[in-house]
């Protein structure tokens, strides 16, 4: 499977998400998706991402988009997560690993010397048309929101 970049379909997936129910990315065609996943729930650089997409949520709307994060955490997971930082964006649980797969996140990682399979930190801008506008890859958490935001901003003045 090849993973999605720029101008090519964001793969589709129906996923559990916090607070209950199923969350499908194709209906919210017709609006802008931030996707964003992560590796785990409450660990510093996750939550510190978490937290600045929450405070920057109300910023996103305006320029129409929704805000996802998501991890192989369970739903319930998420919900602790949300409630103990009081995040405001959705999250989506990908326990199978199947969505994480299919857009190239699911990656070996080393850590002291030991490998693992892991989440690779990236985030997805996909335009109403259901397309990928821009990825970023191996993310640094410090500044991304914001950085995802300005590259928001440009497409929806030019959309």
């Amino acid at each position: 499977m090849t993973e999605p970049v720029k101008g090519s379909e964001a793969p589709d997936f129906a996923l559990p998400r916090d607070g209950g129910g199923e969350l499908k990315l194709s209906d919210l065609r017709g609006k802008i998706v931030v996707l964003f996943f992560y590796p785990k729930d409450d660990t510093s650089g996750c939550t510190a991402e978490a937290i600045d997409f929450s405070a920057l949520k109300p910023e996103f709307e305006k320029h129409g988009a929704v805000v996802l994060g998501m991890s192989p955490d369970s739903a319930k997971s998420h919900d602790k997560f949300k409630t103990k930082h009081a995040l405001t964006i959705d999250l989506i649980s990908d326990q199978d690993k199947e969505t994480l797969q299919a857009y190239g996140v699911w990656v070996e990682k080393s850590m002291y010397g030991r490998k693992y399979m892991g989440v690779e930190r990236s985030t997805f801008l996909i335009d109403a048309e259901g397309r990928i506008a821009e990825v970023w890859r191996k993310v640094k958490v410090p500044g991304h929101a914001e950085a995802v935001l300005e590259a928001l901003s440009t497409l929806s003045r030019a959309g």
